[in-house]
């Protein structure tokens, strides 16, 4: 399975929303000037997550987009089955052989695992230990 642009711009917005979480609404002009995207783009894809529920709207002259729940309620699969539809590697069919189809079930299933057990919290919480900004040097 190959993730869009759709996909990952769209998890682009929601983490930067998740970031700001309970501060306030947050423009798509500041995600794209601080991630070099389109902002045509953007609100091309946060319609689709407002449309299921995942993001609010606020207008005004201060308005833009808050998450509609806590990063922590919000997973990853959530957000890529909005944008790009069900999560699966390859089409099958139960004419499928039935040894490919288990295969493709079972990758399917993994991918979806990790996917709806990842949330924005998690997101962007996320500390790679193997940095190099994550060692630390005693003299």
């Amino acid at each position: 399975m190959k993730i869009s642009t759709k996909g990952r711009y769209g998890l682009t917005i929601m983490m930067e929303l998740a970031t700001k979480f309970g501060e306030g609404p947050t423009s798509l002009k500041s995600i794209a000037e601080k991630h070099q995207l389109s902002e045509h783009y953007l609100e091309q894809l946060v319609a689709p997550l407002r449309n299921a529920g995942l993001v609010k709207s606020i207008r005004g002259a201060y308005g833009g987009y808050i998450l509609s729940k806590e990063p922590e309620q919000i997973s990853a699969g959530d957000i890529i089955r909005v944008l790009e539809g069900p999560i699966s590697p390859v089409d099958f069919t139960e004419e499928d052989d039935p040894a490919k189809r288990h295969l493709w079930i079972r990758i399917r299933d993994s991918i979806a695992d990790v996917l709806d057990s990842t949330t924005l919290g998690d997101l962007i919480n996320y500390k790679d230990e193997g940095s190099e900004n994550s060692y630390m040097f005693y003299i």
